[in-house]
């Protein structure tokens, strides 16, 4: 099994969280499911392949219960694998985007 994206405690280098929302009116699931996202390793998102089945998504990912959902805290509802994939995909897009910024000024 995968080790859980949350390892420690430090500030991550991404920002996806903030970025605005296009196409939906977010709720503190939407806000804690960008937080996720932000704190997954990069080498890690960038192993994801879009052509991958459900379970070889929650398999890679390793932090989804047997019922199917993302574990998360202190959320309003549950995340499947079909919303993990959107915001995901989201998230490898943002970071394509500033990864030459940020990866910079480090």
């Amino acid at each position: 099994m995968q080790q859980p994206v949350f390892s420690g405690t430090e500030k991550p280098v991404w920002n996806f969280e903030q970025e605005p929302f296009v196409g939906e009116f977010p709720d503190e699931t939407s806000y804690n499911l960008r937080a996720y996202m932000d704190r997954m390793p990069d080498d890690k998102m960038l192993q994801y392949s879009p052509s991958w089945s459900d379970e070889q998504v929650i398999e890679w990912c390793g932090d989804f219960k047997d019922d199917g959902n993302l574990m998360t805290a202190c959320s309003e509802r549950d995340v499947d694998v079909a919303e993990f994939r959107r915001v995901l995909e989201l998230a490898i897009a943002y970071r394509d985007r500033v990864r030459g910024t940020l990866t910079a000024s480090r």
